[in-house]
């Protein structure tokens, strides 16, 4: 019972709007999906931390085997030698024929592709006619889906061949081949991401060039390419990284043959290759083991100095005053 203005009434108390009946619990879409979006996110984290812990502490092992002056050198006859033997009898583990023999493949490759990269991307994003720029564009994503190992075994069995008939190299398989074979999957990675960088320049500051006189070559020229030159240099450098990543292609056609030498027609050894072709060989625990480990480990910190330097160029691009 309840009593207002003198006037007693009853009060249900199962149907009246003030009781508070407990709802039952509905997952919905709201709750799901964030959560999921939110475990994901933190089991990516904890991977890529928990590989991080494990390369570092696997590659700093190697120190209790060798010291570092033997992952640089060794002695032979009195003389330095630079070598990568670990598996003979006085095993020998520099890896700086390894550094100068990716060096040697990725820099040429990096340069063959920021050529026809870019020139691919700036003429697709401002001078091809508007029919053919959906085909053209498709044909970039196309060639940067193949797999590398496709790629390494049409170069091993038929551009290899072409090209010793034609230059008549010291080695068949050398670090010009698989230089070559390296542009063939960055050049479309360079093209895509500076088509981006140009369409990202806004349309004002090209009709802006127009109207004072500016024909389309002087706008690109002289407006469009140095607005988008921050994209366009971190485009490069992700393209560096790949080839310096890279496995499949070189393991097939740089001859892996450790050769300190500067003669681009020479089989190399690189870093990449040499972690494919032993790590399943070699016996746990072992100096071996661990110098391939510290071996990934160079990779690692040569990765993310790459990906930092893209960082800051991508934040210089778009403004920014602080890192987010």
């Amino acid at each position: 019972m309840k009593k207002e203005n003198g006037t007693s009434f009853a009060v249900d108390s199962e149907n009246s709007v003030f009781a508070s009946n407990p709802k039952p619990l509905r997952f919905s879409s709201d709750i799901i999906f964030p959560a999921v979006v939110r475990g994901v996110g933190l089991l990516t984290f904890l991977m890529v931390f928990f590989f991080f812990v494990v390369m570092i502490y696997q590659g700093m092992r190697v120190f209790e085997f060798l010291t570092p002056s033997d992952l640089l050198f060794s002695h032979r006859g009195g003389e330095r030698v630079f070598e990568w033997y670990p598996v003979s009898q006085d095993p020998r583990y520099s890896v700086v024929p390894l550094l100068f023999g990716t060096l040697l493949t990725a820099v040429p490759a990096t340069l063959i592709s920021t050529l026809f990269g870019v020139g691919a991307g700036i003429y697709i994003s401002e001078f091809a006619p508007y029919s053919l720029r959906g085909v053209l564009n498709h044909l970039i994503d196309l060639f940067s889906s193949l797999p590398t190992v496709a790629v390494g075994f049409m170069f091993l069995t038929i551009v290899a061949t072409f090209f010793s008939d034609l230059f008549n190299p010291a080695s068949r398989l050398n670090a010009a081949l698989s230089a070559l074979g390296l542009s063939m999957i960055i050049i479309p990675q360079i093209a895509g991401l500076t088509g981006d960088a140009l369409r990202a320049v806004p349309r004002e500051t090209r009709l802006a060039a127009y109207s004072l006189g500016a024909g389309k070559w002087r706008t690109v020229k002289d407006v469009v390419l140095p607005a988008a030159v921050s994209g366009i240099t971190a485009s490069i450098i992700l393209g560096f990284g790949r080839a310096i990543g890279d496995t499949m292609i070189v393991l097939m056609i740089s001859g892996n043959a450790d050769n300190l030498l500067l003669d681009p027609f020479s089989s190399v050894r690189t870093m990449t290759a040499t972690i494919a072709a032993e790590l399943g060989e070699v016996s746990s625990g072992t100096a071996h083991f661990h110098a391939l480990f510290f071996i990934g480990l160079i990779l690692f910190t040569m990765s993310i100095i790459l990906n930092l330097a893209v960082r800051w160029l991508v934040r210089r691009f778009a403004g920014t005053k602080r890192w987010r």
